[in-house]
């Protein structure tokens, strides 16, 4: 990566709030002040799950970068950085800052051994397509799939080929309904998730993947309980106990979107309960409390040759979104 030609990197600090917010409002042409609260409030209180670095120039402040630590979201075991916000002084944007704010993300991943940034960005956005692989970064082989939270879009059905996604439990529906239009989550209970669902998470977790990632999971668990200002992830129950788990949260501006969406982060399903619709069942109640929210799109991240994920989250409505996952490898 070659030398900005001027600025002088810095962390980002709690004082720059306002800048962040004008220059962003600059560039997008309206305020995100609620999601850079949000955002820089959590960067700042948890240093070891961010990185934030900003740029100055004479002493001026000229642009910002936050990118966020990933271990374990949508099936990836890679500890990896996620360039989620930069923006630059539109006055200052030809003068190298932009360079110069990957340069110090990547510096502060050397030292965290990290060896690798993502970040996604619109097809359509062909200036900073070019600007990103000006400086190295390439296609990843991941895919980001997004549906509208409309409840007649998809028709998630029985699962099949995996553990994780399953069909049929008892019917919890009205019995005086007509079973066609039935959703999944009828049949099964599902409830809002708490942080006393921890164990039970961790435990199914282990028994999907073999390893024990409370960490991990503490983690998301925190993000979704103080960070997000809406909770949409569920629990599945059956016999009074946690099967199942569906981690979302509601982004308000990752990657310079203007509308809310939500990211689902992670779903397992307890091996011994798989194959009896609970899978479905949660993303059916997701989707339904997400569009009673107004929130109108949701969307994930999954490895290209994760056919029975993308064939299971086919049938649930989902497809290609018009989104670019990039790479960076740091070295």
């Amino acid at each position: 990566m070659s030398s900005p030609s001027r600025g002088t990197s810095r962390s980002l600090k709690a004082a720059d709030f306002e800048a962040v917010v004008e220059i962003d409002r600059r560039i997008t042409g309206r305020s995100r002040r609620v999601f850079f609260e949000r955002r820089l409030k959590a960067a700042l209180a948890d240093p070891a799950g961010f990185l934030v670095v900003a740029v100055e120039v004479e002493g001026v402040f000229g642009g910002f970068a936050i990118a966020r630590m990933q271990n374990g979201e949508f099936g990836d075991d890679r500890r990896v950085a996620v360039l989620d916000v930069m923006s630059v002084d539109p006055n200052s944007q030809r003068g190298g800052l932009g360079t110069a704010l990957l340069g110090a993300i990547a510096a502060r991943m050397k030292k965290r051994e990290l060896h690798e940034l993502r970040t996604q960005v619109g097809w359509h956005d062909q200036a900073l397509i070019r600007f990103f692989a000006a400086r190295g970064f390439s296609l990843a082989p991941r895919q980001v799939l997004e549906r509208a939270t409309d409840a007649t879009v998809g028709t998630p059905e029985p699962d099949i080929a995996t553990q994780r996604m399953d069909a049929g439990m008892p019917d919890h529906s009205n019995p005086a309904a007509d079973d066609f239009v039935a959703l999944p989550h009828d049949r099964t209970l599902v409830r809002s998730m708490t942080a006393d669902d921890l164990a039970a998470i961790v435990a199914i977790d282990a028994k999907l993947t073999g390893r024990d990632r409370r960490a991990y999971y503490d983690v998301k668990l925190k993000e979704m309980m103080d960070e997000s200002g809406v909770r949409v992830s569920l629990v599945a129950e059956a016999d009074d106990r946690p099967v199942g788990y569906i981690m979302a949260r509601v982004d308000y501006g990752e990657f310079g979107r203007a509308e809310p969406a939500a990211v689902i982060d992670s779903i397992g399903v307890e091996p011994d309960s798989g194959r009896h619709g609970i899978a479905s069942a949660l993303l059916s109640q997701l989707m339904t409390n997400l569009n009673a929210l107004h929130v109108e799109t949701a969307r994930t991240t999954v490895t290209w040759n994760n056919f029975p994920l993308l064939g299971f989250l086919h049938r649930a409505g989902f497809r290609p979104a018009q989104q670019l996952v990039l790479s960076l490898p740091v070295t």
